[in-house]
């Protein structure tokens, strides 16, 4: 899944639901229960996502949704396997390369 948002330093709640295509009620669900999510808060509460938050949420919404992880087996997929969640990474990046190349392919 390639997730298109604009270079920001930080997301508001709405531009990640509208990314990741969920409800704000999951996405602090997911606060809740993954310790590497962590939000700035403002001075009204409103939770201002970093590109580093971004990338963990991508990498939850991977392994629950896409993958039919468990909450408690994402967290330790995500604990003891850093290096298969670069790889993961990479990949996805690799997949977004290949679709805008056949896009391309496919105007000429």
């Amino acid at each position: 899944m390639h997730i298109e948002l604009p270079e920001k330093l930080y997301y508001s709640m709405g531009e990640v639901t509208k990314a990741f295509q969920v409800n704000a009620s999951l996405v602090r669900f997911w606060e809740k229960e993954f310790d590497v999510l962590q939000p700035k808060k403002n001075s009204r509460g409103n939770r201002k996502f970093s590109k580093e938050d971004v990338k963990n949420l991508k990498t939850i919404y991977h392994l629950v949704k896409e993958k039919g992880f468990t909450l408690e087996g994402a967290r330790d997929y995500m604990k003891n396997h850093k290096k298969e969640l670069n790889t993961i990474e990479i990949i996805s990046k690799l997949e977004f390369v290949k679709t805008e190349l056949l896009k391309i392919k496919s105007q000429l």
